[in-house]
């Protein structure tokens, strides 16, 4: 499985990402997050799905790119262009991988901003090719597993939020995912970019780096949880013989 969130700010953008990468019983570490940093062309794709298909299917497009790039002057007809190869590695990999028992499932995070977009744009794509815009009104997405850091996200973030209060959000969803699930782990690879900037910022981080941090969070959560004004719930205990407080 995967973890992959995408956040969409009135300043910019996050993406932050998982590289455990799962294959039956064996586990190995790999990059989920494509980069391209070019004169007013910038934007990352980040992925969840069979790596197979990620990889050709970013092989197919890379060569569009070095050959296309003045093609494409909004991010959303690079997404339509991702998409394209996409459906071309269907069209050549999908009815073998279905005999074989694999889903053909690559979902696709891309984010960005190309020198005709007002602001830096948020994408999500699906296996078949089409897409949605992620925009103020629920300005994150996660893909893979998604599960245990929906709830942090829809707690904590908005569309006004900084850069920076974004990149904390993603790494507590991430890390309440890593403790939810055995398949997601260390270390994490984040993006981020700020509007007009052109520039995406990529760094990688190892789990001893920020293991302060989820201890932190973790005894503020149970500090949170002690000081509940929670004088109503205890009505549940009045007909025991006593009372016993945490």
């Amino acid at each position: 499985m995967t973890f992959c969130i995408g956040i969409k700010t009135n300043a910019g953008l996050v993406g932050l990402s998982d590289t455990r990468i799962t294959s039956g019983t064996e586990t190995t570490t790999s990059k989920k997050v494509f980069t391209v940093n070019r004169e007013k062309h910038s934007f990352f794709i980040m992925t969840s799905g069979l790596r197979s298909v990620r990889d050709k299917a970013i092989t197919y497009f890379t060569e569009v790119i070095e050959e296309q790039d003045h093609n494409f002057n909004k991010l959303y007809k690079a997404v339509n262009e991702f998409g394209n190869q996409v459906k071309r590695v269907a069209k050549e990999d999908k009815e073998y991988l279905e005999e074989a028992g694999f889903s053909f499932n690559l979902f696709s995070i891309i984010g960005g901003q190309l020198e005709d977009d007002k602001e830096t744009k948020l994408y999500l794509l699906y296996p078949q090719g089409n897409w949605i815009e992620i925009r103020k009104g629920t300005p994150f997405v996660i893909i893979g597993n998604s599960g245990a850091g929906n709830p942090v996200m829809r707690r904590s973030m908005s569309f006004e939020d900084s850069l920076d209060y974004a990149l904390k959000c993603a790494f507590l969803a991430f890390d309440a995912t890593r403790i939810s699930a055995n398949d997601v782990d260390y270390p994490i690879d984040t993006v981020v970019l700020e509007n007009d900037n052109y520039h995406i910022v990529e760094k990688r981080f190892e789990q001893k780096q920020l293991e302060h941090i989820s201890a932190f969070w973790n005894n503020r959560l149970k500090e949170a949880i002690r000081e509940l004004p929670t004088e109503i719930l205890e009505e549940a205990f009045h007909d025991l013989p006593f009372l016993t407080k945490s």
